[in-house]
């Protein structure tokens, strides 16, 4: 398609009727091919963002848009064809094994009565694999770790082979292993298969290496944009998160940074 898939302008949601706002005049888009990365402080509003794009919050002022519609005008079936999502928090809710749970991503695709087909178990079976979570197949899903149930909710939304993925907070849980190969499936897809794909995270270093472009949001309002290089800059890091950072550029030109012990003062106990 031509154009952004997501597009949020000018958005701004309060949540109650007297309190500031939890985005305030929020704006940025997102095209096939892009991955980009919301980050920021605790509250800042990225959770937020992503329910607005997605029209599960109401907008006070501005517009959300998906493929060029505004997202009330999409079913919920039509969207979840569209877009994958993999959400915060999210308990099982009742007994369940992995590849039925990852199963319920073909759901969209086969309405009121469309038979599971062969397509669509290639589709969980591929999806399974993606996620590392085919070994898993048979166990009840009750019985995973944090980990491996973060992982069977990306391959469920994997098995709806969306246009577009929306993550957040994808690698909670995840170890160092799972967290690079998320980061890297997701690279990967966005690059061969041209998705469009929004992670929220608070792992700026991931962040930086994997995203085409970060947002960088802090209470409610959109600090900077741009490529990660440019974003990541100390004083205004330092300014939005309150706490001292150094940077640091790793051979490939990657810029990461880490957290600086504040000065140690003469009541500090070692």
């Amino acid at each position: 398609m031509d154009g952004p898939l997501f597009e949020l302008t000018d958005a701004t949601v309060r949540y109650a009727p007297g309190v500031a706002p939890s985005l305030n005049g929020v704006g940025f888009a997102v095209a096939p091919g892009e991955c980009v990365a919301l980050v920021g402080p605790n509250g800042a509003g990225k959770t937020t963002a992503l329910r607005a794009l997605l029209g599960l919050v109401r907008l006070e002022r501005g517009a959300a848009l998906v493929q060029g519609r505004p997202v009330a005008s999409w079913t919920r079936d039509a969207l979840a064809r569209e877009v994958g999502v993999v959400v915060q928090r999210e308990e099982p809710v009742f007994p369940i094994t992995v590849e039925a749970a990852v199963a319920m991503g073909r759901y969209p695709h086969l309405g009121r009565w469309r038979l599971f087909a062969r397509a669509d178990r290639d589709a969980v079976d591929r999806a399974m694999a993606l996620a590392d979570v085919a070994a898993l197949r048979e166990r009840w899903v009750g019985t995973l770790s944090g980990g491996e149930w973060q992982r069977v909710r990306v391959a469920r939304a994997l098995a709806q082979e969306p246009h577009a993925l929306v993550l957040d907070e994808p690698t909670a849980s995840l170890d160092l292993r799972h967290e690079m190969e998320l980061f890297e499936l997701i690279a990967t897809l966005v690059r061969e298969r041209r998705l469009a794909a929004i992670v929220v995270s608070h792992h700026l270093n991931l962040a930086a290496r994997f995203a085409d472009r970060l947002v960088l949001l802090h209470q409610g309002r959109v600090v900077a944009t741009g490529a990660p290089e440019g974003v990541l800059e100390t004083g205004r890091l330092q300014g939005v998160f309150g706490w001292p950072v150094a940077l640091q550029r790793l051979p490939d030109g990657t810029v990461q940074l880490y957290p600086e012990r504040r000065a140690a003062t003469p009541g500090d106990r070692r």
